[in-house]
């Protein structure tokens, strides 16, 4: 009887829900509410995210909340995955977030997370008595640009510190409430470690370590995060972000540190995704749910084993295949792919990079897929991938901020003006350097300096975490580990040759194949590998283990 009451209840506020008329984002939106005298309410969600299910069916179901929205607003709703523009804009709020705007596309209200429906109302009903913007509505910063495309020595301390004081040395990770993988902290922990700096190896092989409690020990993939401070409260979406960052910092741990529990867990993400997020040509969706049923909470579902967990059902899966997304999960397994040498991962990154991913007019789609295609030529070897990769880097320029770095999205599309993302310009930086230093092409130095010349504008740099801006810096301030294979691809030493020196740990690096030498580098008659550094050059290594031993010198 309780449950039945239960469902009857669900029942209800699902049709009530459904009498809000949601509508999508669109150029027109601002239009129709000055000519309806209404105003805007945006209702940015995440279709994974447990709290915005709540909201639907408590908040959205209220007939006050319906009644104000239905006399006064155009509701609109937007997936914060499909539309990277107005997620970056407004990702700080978190998912909901509830942002309110007059009919001029001036903000009035912005709110972050769960709203209950008692609160919603008076807000919305405040709102209508006076629509004079709040005290959550506040300009955003102007940052100072830098006229130097590197960071100053003291701002370098300065964010160093803010990045080891944001450490926690008792549970690992960088901050102290939720617990996660930062990308770009991670990235930036390893590359120094393997510079031989302890301190940065003790925080990502402790952060390493931590973070395998996130891990489903059934379906395998990484929860996004857990909260209280500690590991043991995890939220239990697995979202592309959490699941490509996690692949490719395992990766990297694996090969600086041969950990077998970091090989484990790379594999384990890798199994959820090609298992749960891929579709049938190869390609990933974007998601899965962190609830069974949406609005309960899924503690107990995701405790059980995989035999009773499909006996209740599967987690929705977000089925939008999105270019961001798997670029970013295409470098990933390509990373696991170096580490290990295992030939079907090659193969599942280049099935999901054979889709034709449309162009949708955002910068962070044409960077992530610019460095899954460099990734590919890494990886293979094929100049194809370069070209590709090229293409993208290209596509990406044109998102150029006169000021400095780049806009989510090109002006003009919309009402609202354009916004920067940091960890988008730091990939695209990356990106452009490594472009630079592989094809000598003055363009991607000047692209990858125009990126860095906003990152390390101090407002920007100082913002926490800040291992992102400290690992373009470090990666902008000095030459990768530059390693040529010259021998034909059909000779299995050139090919022993070239698996090692993907395998070696050192994540900014360039690798490249050349079936004929060519200048510096002298005519022999076997197949031999070099490593440059700077301005010098081994001498030629014939084996795979005298590669190694060169690169230990």
């Amino acid at each position: 009887m309780k449950r039945a009451a239960s469902l009857l209840l669900l029942l209800l506020a699902t049709n009530a829900s459904a009498a809000i008329r949601w509508e999508s984002w669109d150029d027109n939106l601002f239009a129709r509410a000055k000519k309806e005298n209404r105003f805007v309410l945006l209702d940015l969600e995440a279709v994974w995210c447990h709290w915005c299910h709540v909201m639907d069916e408590m908040t959205y179901a209220d007939e006050d909340v319906i009644k104000l929205i239905g006399d006064r607003y155009i509701a609109v709703r937007v997936d914060q995955d499909s539309r990277p523009d107005l997620s970056n804009k407004y990702e700080d709020y978190g998912w909901p977030a509830t942002i309110v705007f007059n009919a001029d596309g001036g903000e009035i209200v912005r709110r972050r997370g769960y709203i209950p429906p008692g609160e919603m109302t008076s807000m919305l009903q405040a709102i209508i008595d006076d629509p004079s913007p709040g005290p959550s509505v506040f300009p955003d910063p102007v940052p100072t640009i830098a006229s130097d495309a590197q960071l100053s020595d003291a701002l370098r301390r300065k964010i160093r510190s803010l990045h080891e004081e944001h450490y926690d040395a008792e549970h690992g990770s960088w901050g102290f409430m939720h617990k996660y993988l930062d990308a770009g902290s991670i990235e930036y922990a390893i590359e120094r470690a393997l510079d031989g700096e302890e301190q940065s190896a003790k925080m990502a092989k402790q952060t390493l370590t931590a973070e395998l409690a996130l891990v489903d020990p059934a379906w395998g993939g990484v929860y996004q995060y857990s909260t209280g401070g500690d590991w043991k409260e995890p939220h239990f979406e697995k979202i592309m972000s959490m699941q490509a960052t996690n692949l490719r910092a395992y990766a990297f741990g694996y090969a600086a540190w041969r950990d077998a529990s970091y090989l484990r867990a790379a594999e384990s993400i890798h199994h959820f995704a090609t298992t749960f997020l891929r579709a049938p040509d190869g390609a990933f969706y974007t998601s899965q749910d962190a609830d069974l049923v949406q609005g309960e909470h899924s503690a107990e579902y995701f405790a059980l084993d995989d035999a009773a967990r499909r006996k209740l059902g599967i987690p929705r899966v977000d089925q939008n295949i999105y270019p961001r997304e798997n670029g970013w999960m295409i470098e990933a397994i390509c990373a696991l792919y170096d580490a290990t040498g295992k030939p079907s991962y090659l193969d599942d990154a280049l099935r999901a990079a054979r889709h034709e991913f449309p162009d949708r007019g955002y910068f962070g789609d044409a960077v992530a897929l610019g460095r899954a295609y460099f990734a590919l030529y890494t990886s293979t070897g094929d100049a194809k991938w370069l070209v590709l990769s090229e293409k993208m880097a290209q596509r990406a320029a044109n998102f150029r901020d006169a000021a400095g770095g780049y806009l989510t999205t090109r002006p003009g599309r919309g009402k609202l003006a354009p916004s920067r993302q940091r960890d988008e310009n730091v990939a695209f930086a990356r990106l452009a350097n490594l472009l630079f230093h592989v094809t000598s092409k003055p363009a991607y130095r000047e692209m990858s300096a125009h990126a860095m010349r906003w990152l390390a504008a101090p407002e920007v740099a100082s913002l926490r975490p800040t291992g992102a801006v400290l690992l373009a810096d470090y990666e902008l301030t000095r030459d990768p580990l530059h390693l040529t294979i010259i021998g034909k691809r059909s000779d299995p030493v050139a090919a022993e040759l070239y698996r090692a020196a993907l395998a070696w740990p050192a994540p900014y690096k360039r690798v490249e194949w050349l079936e004929v030498a060519k200048d510096p580098y002298p005519k022999l008659d076997r197949a031999a590998a070099f490593s440059c550094s700077g301005n010098a050059c081994s001498l030629p290594a014939f084996s795979a283990e005298q590669l190694r031993k060169r690169l230990r010198r």
